[in-house]
């Protein structure tokens, strides 16, 4: 199954991987609250996180979703609602897998990993199948438990 959704506002992210993007596409289109902040919105939720001495790295979150309304360009607002957000790391894959993504095998980064610990619960990993629409929302004591294996490296960026 296919699942449509809306080309990406022109100001979204566009250093999302092609399959990452069509992921929050896809979860954007499923209407559960997911949004794909822009780079302003994106300062807005790491500022009002700051301001609650909770660490946010901007590359370490691709989508949002909103259990109520609140206007991520406005940050006096974003802090008023902050409880009302969760930030999510979309993990995508367009390979044939099982609907639990058991087998799946992905890598997490510090960031990641660090903004998991600093957020807790307003923090969730989304693992999105771009083939068959399906996604799992996960947090990271969630996914460590399931892990079959983990293996330690490292990621250079030059």
């Amino acid at each position: 199954m296919r699942v449509p959704g809306p080309a990406l506002a022109a100001n979204a992210r566009p250093t999302l991987n092609a399959t990452a993007r069509r992921a929050a596409e896809i979860l954007v289109a499923k209407g559960l609250g997911f949004t794909i902040p822009s780079a302003r919105q994106k300062k807005n939720l790491v500022v009002a996180f700051a301001k609650q001495d909770r660490i946010v790295y901007g590359k370490a979150f691709d989508v949002v979703r909103l259990s109520g309304q609140a206007d991520l360009n406005d940050l006096e607002e974003v802090e008023r609602h902050l409880k009302q957000l969760t930030l999510y790391e979309i993990k995508s894959t367009a390979k044939v897998c099982p609907p639990d993504f058991k087998g799946h095998f992905f890598s997490l980064t510090g960031a990641e990993i660090l903004v998991s610990q600093s957020l807790r619960e307003q923090f969730r990993f989304v693992f999105v199948n771009i083939r068959t629409g399906n996604h799992l929302e996960l947090t990271l004591s969630q996914m460590f438990a399931r892990a079959k294996g983990i293996y330690p490296g490292w990621s250079l960026s030059f």
